[in-house]
């Protein structure tokens, strides 16, 4: 699928000067390709700065433009963000919410910078609000069985129902995010022992593909009542274009309520479950992280909900300090033995 489509319903107007939309749109073109953020940030991140210039321009009385955004001080940015905070009187944006509206503005103003265009060091005064540590939280083993074999049952049509299981199986089964499953095509993803995933910032992965998966791929696609086009998307909704994952959000609603299952219970709480219980069944973190597309190790301890045991554990199995310690012992006990 071409990068841009992925960006395609995604509109945004600036009040600005039309010398900082002109650097706007640059930028959001650059996020777009070269940064290849996903859709989420992508609107996340320019929706901010289309709300900075809406704030702006009341509060410096006019459009704002490249002369304007290089004399905002650490009190215009405050402002701004205390304007964010105050929007909803009812619901006041969390801290986790003020820190990703600062990473997007600081975004735009690194690419200024970057790029010679505008220079304001303002933003580096302003520090993030903190967030609380956020601890995945997976399915057990029995609750993602039941969702995966449920998955039809809200179905109007057995299509539809045998595209939900197919879905929610490949979830599951491989990790994916949900969007990177949306973006899968029939050619890349039918009968394949192996699935290559862009990933995000286009990281590209393999990822193996278990035979139940691509059982319930092939069930989907034979009753499917529309012709999947090789370089088109492989699942599809009711008028045949692209599905939403909208709607696989709303599955997994309704599954929560049918079988009792936490309020965590999303499309992305599969992929948590995927690599923790491979993590509990004695996978290799090492391995996990390929297969989740992360580029730290790090990410992966904290994405799998790794506790301290299990961390030392893997340790004292895979460190050759920790081998050699093991071998030291092992040859002092048959010394002891054999006197």
């Amino acid at each position: 699928m071409a990068q841009a489509a992925l960006y395609q319903d995604i509109n945004q107007t600036i009040e600005a000067r039309p010398d900082a939309i002109k650097t706007v749109e640059d930028w959001r073109l650059y996020l777009a390709t070269e940064r290849r953020v996903s859709p989420h940030t992508f609107s996340a991140y320019g929706g901010e700065v289309s709300r900075l210039f809406t704030f702006l321009k009341e509060h410096l009385g006019g459009a704002a433009g490249l002369h304007e955004l290089r004399r905002l001080s650490p009190a215009d940015f405050r402002s701004y963000l205390a304007h964010r905070r105050a929007e909803n009187h009812e619901s006041p944006l969390s801290n986790r919410s003020m820190a990703r509206a600062l990473s997007g503005l600081r975004s735009y103003f690194r690419y200024l910078d970057r790029t010679g265009i505008a220079s304001n060091a303002a933003l580096g005064a302003l520090r993030a609000p903190k967030i609380p540590h956020a601890v995945p939280k997976p399915l057990s083993v029995v609750e993602a069985r039941k969702a995966v074999q449920d998955a039809a049952t809200f179905a109007s049509e057995p299509w539809i129902g045998a595209r939900d299981s197919a879905l929610l199986t490949l979830l599951y089964g491989c990790g994916l995010r949900i969007g990177e499953a949306l973006s899968l095509t029939p050619e890349g993803a039918l009968d394949a022992q192996t699935l290559r995933i862009e990933g995000k910032g286009g990281k590209t992965r393999l990822v193996p593909v278990l035979p139940v998966v691509r059982e319930a791929i092939a069930a989907y696609v034979e009753i499917c009542p529309y012709t999947l086009e090789v370089d088109g998307p492989l699942f599809v909704g009711v008028r045949g274009g692209r599905l939403n994952p909208r709607i696989t959000q709303g599955l997994m609603q309704k599954l929560r309520s049918a079988l009792d299952l936490p309020e965590t219970a999303t499309p992305h709480a599969l992929r948590h479950s995927f690599a923790s219980h491979l993590l509990g069944s004695d996978g290799d973190l090492r391995t996990i992280q390929e297969l989740l597309g992360h580029a730290s190790l790090s990410t992966t301890q904290i994405y799998t909900e790794v506790d301290s045991d299990k961390l030392m554990e893997v340790y004292q199995k895979a460190h050759p300090r920790e081998k050699m310690k093991r071998t030291q012992m092992m040859q002092k006990d048959a010394d002891k033995s054999s006197v």
